[in-house]
C-alpha cells in the first residue's frame, strides 16, 4: 500500500471518506468494490482510536435484549455469521458463560428465556461456508457446573448460568486493516496521517452551500493539499460533531454529540477457553475474556464529558472497574491494581439521548445527510458497533449511489472474503501451513495465520531469506520479519503503528527493552530515522505502556 497523498494530482474522486477506523474502512471497501473512485484519509493511523479499543468480540449483543432492541440483535447476529465467512482467520466461535446469582437484576430463569430469544434470532448461525466453525446451541448450567468451569467464581448465592457461543476477534487492529487492504485491492486511494483541516465549500446562497472536497495536511511532510470529491462522508466517530462544525458553525462548536468511554485491561492470568461474564454487585455488566493465554477484563461504559483529544485512561476508571469485577468474582484472589500489565480505552459516539446512562444507550447507527441544514455534498455516519460495520457500510453506499445518481450495483461484501482472508477451510489451512513450515512450532503458525491469513507466506518468505528477520520475539511466535513487512506493505510509519497495530507484540504489556530495541533498530533502518527521531519514537511507545498512577 502507498499513501496516495504523496502523489495526489488534483483529480476529483466520487467519494472522500474521512476516518480510517472500522466504519471508514468498511465504507471505503464497500464503495471501491462497487466501482466508485474513492479516497480515504485518516488523521492518525488506521484503526488507532475507537476501533482499537474493543472488547475483542464479534457478538450479537445479548444485553440489548433487555432494552428490547430486537432488530439490532438480529442484525448483529446475522453480521456475526457474515464476518465469520468473509474473515475466517479473524473471527472465531468461542464459548461464553453468563452467570446468575440470587440477587442479580436479571434472574436465572429470565436469562434462560433471553437465551432462547438469542438462539431464535441466530437461527442462521450455522449457515456458514466453513462447517468446521459451526456453533452448538446454548445450555443451562447449575452452580456446580459453573464452579467446575470457573473454580474462582463466587459460590455464595450462585444459582447457575448459561453456556452459549459468540465469537472472539483475534486482532481488531489487523481486522480493520484488512478492510483497508480490501478497499485498496478494488482501487481505493488511502492515506494515514492525513488530517482534514477544513472543507472545500461553494456558497450558493446565504442558506445553501455545497461541499466540494476537503483541505488536508500531510502530517508526515507538512504539505497542505485540497482533495476534490463529488461527495464527502464523515466517519470520524467521537469526532463527528467537531468535523461537522468546520462546515456548519465555523468555530462555534457546541459539542452536541454525546460520547461514552470504555476501558479494558490485561492481567497475567489464564481463565481457560471460556469467557466469564455476569453482573457486579451494583448491577453493571463485566467480563473476563481469554486472550493469548492472558485475561482481558472489561469494561466500563459511562458518559465522557470533554473534548475527545483529552480522553485518557485514568487510575480512577481502572480502580472502578477492578472494584466492580471483584464484587462479583474471585474466591482465593481478587484482582489487584499491580496485576495490570496493559490498559487501553476509547470513546464511542451515542446517537440518541433518551437514556440517562450511556450503558443503556443504543449501539444503533445513523446515516444522515446535511441537506436539511443547507449543506449538500456531505454525509455523516454516527454510532454503531464493530460487528455491524459492514452492513452500515452497505447502507451508506446505497445512499451515496442514490445521491450521485449512479447506476445501482449490487454489493459483494457479504459474499466475498476480505483481502488475506481467502481461506475455505480454516482447520485444513492450518494443517497445510503447519506441515509446510514444519521447522516452526504449530502454535506459532496458527498465531501468524490468525494475524495474516493467506499473507503468512509473505511473512515466512522474509523470515526464511534472512536469519535476522527469523528471530522469534515472544511466546506467541511473532517474528522480526513482521516489522519489515509492516513498513514495506502496510503503511506503518511510526513505532507505535508497528508495536500496537500491525503486530500484537505490545498488546499484552511491555515486551521488554531487548525486544523493543530489536524492533526499533530495524524500523529506524527501514524508515531512515536519525538518533533524535528514534528517541522520540521510543518515548511515545514507552508512554503508551504506562499504567496510570
Amino acid at each position: 500500500m502507498d499513501r496516495f497523498i504523496n502523489n495526489y494530482d488534483g483529480k476529483e474522486f466520487d467519494l472522500i471518506v474521512i476516518g480510517g477506523g472500522i466504519t471508514g474502512a468498511s465504507i471505503a471497501y464497500e464503495a471501491a468494490s462497487r466501482g466508485l473512485d474513492v479516497a480515504l484519509v485518516e488523521k492518525s493511523d488506521f484503526g488507532s482510536a475507537t476501533s482499537a479499543a474493543t472488547s475483542k468480540m464479534i457478538h450479537g449483543g445479548l444485553r440489548y435484549l433487555s432494552t428490547f432492541e430486537y432488530a439490532l440483535v438480529r442484525e448483529s447476529l446475522k453480521e456475526r455469521r457474515v464476518l465469520m465467512n468473509i474473515a475466517p482467520n479473524f473471527v472465531h466461535p468461542a464459548p461464553f458463560v453468563f452467570s446468575s446469582y440470587k440477587k442479580d437484576k436479571v434472574s436465572f430463569n429470565l436469562m434462560k428465556i433471553g437465551m432462547y430469544l438469542y438462539e431464535a434470532f441466530s437461527f442462521d448461525k450455522n449457515w456458514i461456508w466453513d462447517k468446521s466453525k459451526s456453533m452448538p446451541s446454548f445450555k443451562s448450567l447449575n452452580a456446580e457446573q459453573i464452579l467446575n468451569l470457573f473454580p474462582d467464581a463466587l459460590s455464595e448465592n450462585l444459582v447457575g448460568g448459561q453456556l452459549y457461543y459468540d465469537c472472539s476477534s483475534h486482532s481488531p487492529e489487523r481486522f480493520t486493516l484488512s478492510f483497508i487492504k480490501s478497499a485498496v485491492k478494488y482501487g481505493a486511494s488511502v492515506a494515514n496521517y492525513t488530517e482534514v483541516n477544513d472543507f472545500i465549500v461553494e456558497n450558493i446562497s446565504k442558506k445553501k452551500k455545497i461541499v466540494k472536497g476537503v483541505k488536508v495536511t500531510d502530517k508526515i511532510s507538512g504539505i497542505k493539499k485540497d482533495i476534490k470529491g463529488k461527495l464527502v462522508i464523515n466517519c470520524t466517530g467521537p469526532w463527528a460533531d467537531i468535523m461537522l462544525d468546520k462546515v456548519k458553525n465555523k468555530g462555534n462548536h457546541n459539542e452536541d454529540l454525546r460520547r461514552s468511554e470504555g476501558i479494558h485491561f490485561i492481567i497475567d492470568k489464564n481463565i481457560g477457553d471460556t469467557t466469564y461474564s455476569g453482573y457486579s454487585k451494583s448491577g453493571r455488566h463485566f467480563f473476563l475474556h481469554p486472550y493469548r493465554n492472558h485475561t482481558l477484563v472489561g469494561t466500563t461504559d459511562k458518559e465522557f464529558i470533554g473534548k475527545p483529544k483529552d480522553f485518557k485512561v485514568t487510575k480512577e476508571a481502572i480502580e472502578g472497574l477492578i472494584k466492580e469485577v471483584n464484587s462479583a468474582y474471585g474466591n482465593k484472589e481478587k484482582i489487584k491494581y499491580n496485576d495490570i500489565l496493559y490498559c487501553y480505552g476509547g470513546l464511542r459516539p451515542l446517537v440518541e439521548d433518551q437514556t440517562e446512562e450511556s450503558y443503556k444507550s443504543s449501539r444503533k447507527y445513523e446515516i444522515t445527510g446535511e441537506k436539511k441544514n443547507g449543506i449538500e455534498g456531505l454525509i455523516t455516519v454516527e454510532g454503531g458497533k464493530y460487528t455491524t460495520s459492514r452492513m452500515l457500510a452497505e447502507k451508506a453506499i446505497n445512499k451515496v449511489i442514490r445521491i450521485l445518481k449512479y447506476p445501482k450495483k449490487k454489493s459483494i461484501s457479504e459474499t466475498t472474503q476480505l483481502f488475506g482472508c481467502e481461506i475455505k477451510n480454516y482447520k485444513k489451512f492450518i494443517e497445510e501451513k503447519t506441515q509446510e513450515y514444519n521447522k516452526y512450532e504449530p502454535h506459532q503458525i496458527e498465531y501468524l495465520i490468525r494475524c495474516y491469513g493467506t499473507e503468512i507466506d509473505s511473512i515466512m518468505k522474509l523470515a526464511e531469506n534472512n536469519s535476522n528477520l527469523n528471530q522469534k520475539l515472544n511466546a506467541d511466535g511473532e517474528l522480526l520479519a513482521e516489522v519489515q513487512f509492516a513498513i514495506k506493505n502496510e503503511m506503518a510509519i511510526t513505532l507505535s503503528d508497528i508495536i500496537f497495530r500491525r503486530m500484537g507484540i505490545g498488546l499484552l504489556g511491555h515486551p521488554g527493552n531487548e525486544i523493543i530495541n530489536k524492533i526499533t533498530t530495524l524500523a529506524a533502518k527501514e524508515l531512515s530515522w536519525d538518533k533524535e527521531k528514534t528517541k522520540q519514537e521510543i518515548s511515545i511507545v514507552e508512554k503508551k505502556f504506562e499504567i496510570p498512577k
